[in-house]
């Protein structure tokens, strides 16, 4: 799993539609708080919304279905989001893993996931190879040198994962954020991250 922050290097907000982590609880001085959603994890901070009123440099915990319960500071704060840097590392695989099995088996979306691998895209005549910062059930971001512009339509190519067509939502510098037209399921996803991050065990969806 990638080790870095879920907003480091223009990482971009999870889009509406995309899968959800389950919420966790705020622990602050010792009490708990309303739950906030979680927008975006890795091993290493999270982008909460809602459920308390974060002040920039709070010290707090975050309680995860999981049971894991890490210390965090809070580093930014917009709006109703917040972003929480870990003191230590989460085992974000089992939070994915857990996340799943809480929701209902007909409707099991992926959440975002942080991570890094080559994928090769294609738009008309010209082909590219790209690294892969992050991917969920709807899209994913993407980094490489001539990205196609806002509103093309592109194929991704990425080994061992069947990827449906895409368009260009958005496009900054060598950044470009890309909606699939098609859902990739829990079931296919999954089992790629395990495999991709080298990671393995944990509760299986069921």
């Amino acid at each position: 799993m990638e080790h870095r922050l879920p907003w480091a290097e223009g990482s971009s907000p999870a889009p509406a539609n995309a899968g959800r982590f389950d919420q966790a609880a705020i622990i602050d001085s010792g009490h708990r708080s309303a739950c906030s959603s979680i927008l975006s994890v890795s091993s290493l901070g999270a982008i909460l919304s809602g459920g308390t009123a974060f002040q920039k440099g709070e010290q707090l915990a975050i309680e995860l279905v999981t049971g894991q319960r890490p210390a965090a500071t809070v580093d930014w704060v917009r709006g109703d989001e917040a972003g929480v840097r870990f003191k230590q590392p989460i085992d974000v695989l089992a939070l994915i893993n857990r996340t799943l099995i809480n929701q209902p088996a007909e409707r099991r979306t992926m959440p975002r996931v942080e991570m890094r691998c080559g994928v090769r895209l294609k738009w008309g005549l010209t082909v590219c190879d790209a690294v892969l910062r992050n991917i969920s059930a709807r899209g994913m971001q993407l980094e490489a040198e001539g990205l196609p512009a806002k509103g093309t339509y592109v194929s991704i190519q990425i080994d061992g994962l069947i990827i449906p067509a895409g368009e260009v939502m958005w496009r900054k510098d060598n950044l470009a954020g890309i909606q699939l037209m098609g859902e990739l399921g829990w079931s296919s996803l999954m089992p790629w991250i395990r495999k991709t991050c080298g990671g393995g065990g944990g509760d299986d969806a069921a």
